[in-house]
């Protein structure tokens, strides 16, 4: 095994006694632990040190690495130019590793380079490690926002390049944990923060890395996590072995999470094979849901693969359940994969003959169309969540009191211009939140006079 060791660790500019001035004295139990792992990293002597940041390049739909032999960054942009570095990359296993991705159709590589100055969330853990190990090239990749199981994966072909090249080799996995641990923190407080961090800090503490995979993007988000995907691909460099890992430090006292643990890798184990379990559950979950949706659900989903496969509109002749071909609705189409949404589309009112040409028109419309998303390709058909909204009338109302974001969608308009809202959505707990995203998607000010409808809407799984 040419990966040695892995560590989780923070980045607050901070812990730089340049920048902090004093104040990184209140995390002392952070820096005691950061310099046990730069003292670990220079007894095992790494060739190559990969460090996975979220500060680093990121892209919607692709994994940046660092190209390039060498590259440079201070901490000019905290005050503290004198703090700085200069790195030789690992050019060889950057190629290798950019083989496998594209060997594998796999959206990682060196393309779309924007600032080859070194991030924070890179320079910090050098901060410590280049005080007691001067050796060592590194390779720097940014995260995505592609799924979990892809963040994953690239650890895998991470794992693959290295072995080829033999390189003995380190994985810093950098990130910070919840951002939103205390009310006196920088980001205020949520009650989502401290159960991320508990949650998290028990995951990797026993390298019991399959948990990764429970964590949904709604929660994450209010969290206000950071590190979390970078964890993941180091996971991933690890699947099929048994690790070791131990937790060094956790720390909140800032009002966010800093956690540090150590993982060395053991022998081969066939029950570490964490990708492949979570697909597995994965399918058979979206199999059960496939069974017992409804009549609107499934005609969503024939109209979607039939799309997909034929480039054509689904026949009403396919319409199993005859009975939406006698009721007219506004429908919403919404698709997700991985508890990401994948495309969403609909009409607020029934512009067709029936609901069944309104499903079929809004999922076609959903997996084609919407121009947050690229086309859903034949190859996702087997992962997609569908539901389907069919709208009930709706209402003029005078103030947002008569709102209620589990019960009633929102509708926004001023003059021609509308934004629309479904209820109940995850991430979304509040009417003025649930307000101002439907004004936002109408293209309407803060400071317009718009006017406010409700309606609520039968969904169907």
């Amino acid at each position: 095994m040419s990966i040695l060791a892995g560590f989780m660790v923070p980045h607050p500019p901070m812990i730089v006694p340049d920048i902090g001035k004093g104040e990184e004295k209140q995390i002392a139990e952070t820096i005691a632990a950061y310099e046990e792992v730069a003292e670990e990293i220079r007894k095992l002597e790494p060739e190559t040190i990969i460090i996975t940041s979220p500060h680093a390049i990121m892209y919607a739909d692709y994994f940046h690495i660092s190209p390039g032999r060498y590259a440079k960054g201070s901490f000019e942009r905290f005050r503290a130019p004198q703090v700085s570095f200069s790195e030789e990359y690992d050019y060889e296993l950057t190629e290798r590793i950019c083989d496998y991705t594209s060997d594998n159709d796999f959206p990682a590589g060196i393309l779309g380079e924007r600032d080859p100055e070194l991030d924070h969330g890179t320079m910090v853990p050098l901060y410590f490690i280049r005080k007691k190990y001067k050796e060592g090239k590194i390779v720097r990749i940014g995260l995505s926002g592609l799924s979990l199981s892809d963040h994953y994966r690239l650890g895998m072909y991470i794992r693959d390049a290295v072995n080829d090249l033999g390189r003995r080799v380190v994985f810093v996995a950098s990130g910070d944990l919840s951002h939103k641990l205390q009310p006196y923190g920088p980001y205020g407080f949520a009650k989502e923060g401290p159960e991320y961090d508990e949650r998290i800090m028990n995951a990797c503490s026993g390298a019991d890395f399959g948990k990764l995979f429970d964590f949904d993007e709604s929660f994450c988000d209010k969290a206000a996590e950071c590190g979390h995907r970078s964890f993941v691909i180091m996971a991933g460099a690890f699947d099929g072995m048994n690790v070791t890992a131990k937790a060094l430090s956790h720390e909140d006292v800032t009002g966010v999470g800093y956690g540090i643990c150590t993982f060395y890798p053991e022998r081969e184990s066939q029950y570490r094979h964490f990708l492949d379990q979570y697909e597995k559950k994965k399918m058979k979950e979206l199999e059960d849901k496939r069974y017992n949706s409804d009549a609107y659900v499934r005609l969503a989903r024939k109209a979607i693969e039939y799309y997909v496969i034929n480039h054509r509109h689904l026949p009403l002749k396919e319409v199993d359940d005859r009975e939406l071909l006698k009721e007219k609705a506004g429908t919403f189409v919404s698709i997700h994969k991985d508890g990401r949404l994948r495309g969403c589309i609909g009409t607020i009112m029934a512009v067709r003959d029936n609901v069944a040409s309104e499903i079929i028109g809004n999922a076609v419309s959903a997996c084609s169309r919407d121009p947050r998303f690229p086309p859903i390709r034949e190859d996702e058909l087997k992962d997609l969540e569908i539901s389907v909204d069919v709208l009930g009338e709706i209402e003029d109302i005078d103030s947002p009191e008569q709102l209620d974001v589990k019960r009633y969608g929102v509708i926004v308009s001023c003059g021609e211009r509308k934004g629309l809202l479904l209820p109940d959505l995850d991430g979304v707990d509040t009417v003025e939140e649930q307000i101002d995203i439907a004004r936002e998607k109408g293209g309407i000010r803060k400071n317009e006079n718009y006017k406010l409808q409700r309606f609520e809407v039968v969904r169907h799984y």
